[in-house]
């Protein structure tokens, strides 16, 4: 119990700081704070620290990797969970009943599965379209290519629904750097926004990091997915 209260004592002081920063983004950029959703990633920790996030407040939890949600949602049945890694197609049908946002459709197969097991259980599931915004290859994403074709890939769906983009900056970028990035994917966004048919919609942007997370704000994300601010010194 001694080391439980000294974890949350420490994870208290991280999202203090966290939430200082963010705010700090949020002035600089000027926008409300209330416009960004903090999405907490708890890779880095088991379900007995990942609970204690939740006491902190957050309630939507990500994910990147499909296995490790399929054991902290028993663990933590309360949790809403978002999936920020890949997703392969053997993994949708376990997967898809136990998050509310897929952030990394990658593909027009996974769509396809997607939209399969979505009809089979009888559900709309939302998700973002990730782009890949940079020449790593260890990046997955819809490639420039494949942008122009991005609203015909949707427009047939009835079981899944769009509703925004994806991306990351690349490992080593430099602040500016990672800011264009994220300026090229909401000005994307713009541009696409009439061409998706509705019900889909581009509203949400996921973009940035604990690294990037500023310049992520600053270039119009309603989504930040930060993972090792909380969990520093742990």
């Amino acid at each position: 119990m001694g080391m439980e209260r000294e974890v949350s004592a420490r994870l208290a002081e991280n999202v203090a700081r966290l939430e200082a920063r963010i705010q700090e983004a949020c002035q600089q950029a000027h926008r409300q704070r209330d416009e960004i959703l903090v999405v907490p990633i708890t890779k880095y920790v088991d379900a007995s620290v990942t609970r204690l996030v939740m006491e902190q407040g957050y309630r939507i939890l990500g994910e990147s990797r499909p296995q490790i949600i399929w054991e902290k949602s028993a663990a933590l049945p309360e949790a809403n969970w978002h999936l920020v890694g890949h997703l392969q197609r053997n993994k949708v049908a376990r997967t898809l009943p136990l998050v509310s946002l897929i952030h990394s459709i990658d593909s027009v197969r996974l769509l396809q599965a997607v939209e399969e097991e979505a009809r089979r259980l009888g559900k709309v599931k939302e998700v973002l379209l990730e782009l890949h915004m940079t020449e790593e290859a260890t990046k997955s994403g819809f490639s420039v290519e494949e942008w122009d074709k991005l609203p015909d890939y949707v427009a047939e769906l009835m079981h899944v629904r769009v509703t925004g983009l994806m991306a990351m900056a690349a490992l080593e970028s430099t602040a500016d750097a990672a800011r264009a990035t994220f300026e090229r994917v909401r000005t994307l966004r713009d541009a696409w926004q009439d061409r998706f048919p509705s019900p889909h919609h581009l509203q949400q942007l996921s973009m940035g990091m604990t690294h990037d997370f500023a310049e992520a704000i600053a270039a119009g994300a309603t989504i930040v997915r930060i993972g090792s601010a909380f969990f520093e010194g742990e």
